[in-house]
């Protein structure tokens, strides 16, 4: 079982906490309390899980980093599709469809730059201690300290863009407090040369105490990466603000009207793109090939799921670094998205696995039948109790416009839980980690960089011992199995693309999608794909692209069967006829049976009669829709059964189709008491 430390770090933290909160102080004592608590390793280390503790709060991974703020990609929906994102501005819901204005609080950033400032006490304190050169354990502190900063000013940049950044603490005389926004650019490149130094400094895992829960060098060189591939990346810029001297305009050959520049404001990534991803290679390549790495594949992938819930670790050490929670304490990841249970079953009056993160139907249709990882994705069923057996087990349903995700689940958590939520009135803290990096993103991630630089697919590289080709494999055979056909089955003249999908099916839910579309200036043109797709599938009369798959209508199932597994309470998925027409159920004293979406949508024949499948339509379609200036639908829903009908609704029932201002806008705003309380230095950008 994890240790999870949760009130000794938050006890532990007012050592770390002295500099910060008292820095307005003329004569502030933090000074001489640095000097006392870096000459002493137990005293550092409180400092240091000081740190550590800002990561699990509300505005942090505890929930909006690793829930809300998931936002809407091609295969996650935060608060799911929406009457009218545009009237929501001041929600999740308004800023997980770009949506946003100054007086959203859901979106404040105060609580990142509280962990940075406490990352960058520690890191003074630590550099300036005289003991530092000769304690090896003050040196893991330091390392662990850099990486803090590191990711919080990471987290800040690539969800904000240019904001105010310091490597420094803040003066007592207000010196350096007082600031206005520094290209992001600049902020990426000081916290890469931060994190290769860190990297000297850390243990691997599994020496002393340092597991799971702590940085280590493999998960620190694998941020790194992450970090260097986000630097060399693409992202709306603010020509208004920032030159442009050092920066390429993406190309838009495509001519996508999403990407089109507008009003100053133009995507861009750095003309040394390819350095950062150099970075990115060398780092994934030295993980990979070091013969100390502790890192490795869980070879089943519902394993890393099951053991997560559990507060255990993973026997691999797939999960390099996780989010410590405490149950009842922090943490809603479970709760507000995962396998859906009722409330009042006898588990609790709350139930399980919300919706603030699901799915759809576009998502589980992009996976392969036999992809494991697809029950863990997508999640139909919910579990409920049966009218008609008289007792509690998974039923099955069929909205497309509303699919959990399947990787956490009740059944797997702890019997600490359990026992919580068994008499608690409200929601209760599941304690479940936030897992930030799993080795499977090392491969994929050096995959990646290597296609990037043209150092081709199949060549192998000497360091890490294999080839980009080789390491995307390696993620396929662990979902279909060692010896299937199906590993080596991806298009390899494509091979971005398939990198694309991969991530995709490899790691839905987990806070990484939407971050990787924008760095692949694909973020508009894949949101599109599936609004496309989706409203296509509820029409039933043309073929339907998703991802690497074309459907015809009649691929899709008019009703669905099937089993139960022998203990009658969960579906046995692989007999249910998710890709297949079956004329009549093959055993009806065996086979459930319920009608699938195109029951739903493709029998319609009166506008009454079709009246969801248009409020359905008009969802979609306004869904992410302050990602862009402005929209034209006209030539999709000229396809449409009942296309006039759905654009008459968007016509009169929402409000703004586009932000009218700026393309790609996939920023957060600033909130308003930043902006006046900073003299003047701040404002925000894109149009909010």
């Amino acid at each position: 079982m994890k240790i999870h430390k949760l009130i000794y770090f938050l006890l532990a933290g007012s050592f770390a906490l002295t500099s910060c909160e008292d820095f307005l102080e003329t004569e502030s004592p933090s000074q001489q309390t640095s000097q006392v608590v870096y000459e002493n390793e137990g005293m550092a280390r409180s400092a240091i899980m000081g740190v550590y503790s800002q990561l699990s709060g509300t505005y942090v991974y505890g929930q909006k980093m690793s829930v809300n703020w998931q936002g809407v990609s091609d295969i996650e929906l935060a608060s799911g599709y929406d009457d009218d994102p545009s009237l929501e501005k001041s929600s999740d819901t308004g800023a997980a469809n770009y949506w946003s204005d100054w007086y959203n609080h859901t979106v404040k950033w105060e609580h990142l730059f509280k962990m940075a400032e406490l990352a960058s006490t520690a890191v003074e304190g630590l550099r300036n201690s005289s003991k530092l050169e000769t304690s090896a354990t003050l040196r893991h502190f330091l390392g662990e300290a850099l990486t803090l900063r590191s990711i919080a000013y990471f987290e800040l940049a690539r969800r904000w863009g240019d904001i105010p950044f310091k490597e420094s603490t803040a003066s007592s005389d207000l010196s350096n407090v007082y600031m206005g926004k520094t290209s992001r650019d600049s902020i990426y490149t000081c916290i890469i040369k931060d994190m290769q130094e860190a990297i000297e400094y850390l243990p691997w895992m599994g020496q002393g105490e340092y597991n799971a829960e702590r940085i280590t060098k493999g998960f620190a060189k694998g941020m790194l990466a992450r970090m260097a591939l986000t630097a060399g990346g693409w992202s709306v810029r603010d020509g208004n603000q920032f030159p442009d001297s050092n920066v390429e305009h993406y190309p838009n050959v495509e001519g996508n009207p999403g990407m089109a520049e507008l009003n100053g404001y133009y995507v861009g990534r750095p003309k040394n793109w390819r350095d950062f991803y150099e970075i990115a290679e060398k780092e994934c390549a030295e993980l990979i090939g070091d013969p100390e790495n502790p890192h490795a594949l869980d070879p089943d992938y519902g394993n890393i799921w099951k053991t997560v819930c559990a507060l255990g670790y993973s026997a691999c050490n797939e999960n390099m670094f996780e989010i410590a929670n405490g149950v009842g304490y922090t943490g809603d990841i479970g709760s507000l998205m995962g396998r859906p249970q009722s409330s009042n079953i006898g588990f609790g009056s709350q139930g399980f696995g919300s919706t603030y993160v699901c799915t759809n139907g576009y998502y589980f249709y992009s996976f392969d039948p036999d992809d494991t990882r697809r029950e863990y994705a997508c999640y139909w069923p919910n579990y409920e109790k049966d009218s008609k057996v008289g007792y509690n087990r998974e039923k099955m349903r069929n909205n497309i416009m509303s699919v959990n995700l399947g990787k956490w689940c009740f059944h797997w958590t702890s019997d600490a839980y359990k026992a919580l939520v068994a008499t608690a009135s409200g929601r209760t803290s599941t304690g479940i980690n936030w897992i930030l990096m799993r080795y499977s993103d090392i491969l994929l991630m050096f995959a990646e960089a290597r296609y990037m630089l043209d150092k081709g697919v199949d060549a192998v590289d000497a360091t890490a011992g294999l080839s980009a080709s080789q390491a995307l494999e390696m993620v396929r055979a662990r979902a279909f199995g060692a010896g299937s056909p199906k590993v080596k089955d991806y298009d390899k003249s494509n091979f971005l693309e398939a990198i694309v999908n991969e991530r995709a099916w490899e790691f839905g839910g987990e806070g990484i999608r939407k971050l990787d579309l924008v760095r692949w200036g694909l973020l508009d043109s894949k949101i599109e794909d599936m609004k496309e797709a989706m409203v296509l599938m509820m029409d039933g009369q043309h073929p339907v692209k998703i991802f690497d798959k074309v459907y015809q209508p009649e691929d899709f199932p008019k009703k669905l069967y099937y089993k139960y597994q022998d203990n009658k309470e969960f579906i046995d998925f692989s007999t249910a006829n998710f890709y297949v027409n079956r004329g009549a159920n093959p055993d009806a004293s065996v086979y459930e049976e319920i009608g699938w979406f195109p029951n739903d949508y493709w029998t319609k024949e009166t506008e009454a009669d079709a009246a969801n499948l248009i409020s359905n339509s008009v969802k979609v379609l306004a869904c992410a829709s302050g990602l862009r200036a402005s929209y034209d639908y006209s030539n999709l829903l000229g396809k449409l059964k009942w296309g006039t009908q759905i654009q008459e609704r968007m016509n009169t029932t929402i409000n703004k189709i586009g932000n009218g201002v700026c393309n790609y806008r996939h920023f957060f705003t600033i909130y308003y008491e930043d902006i006046y309380e900073s003299n003047g230095y701040l404002s925000n950008s894109y149009g909010y």
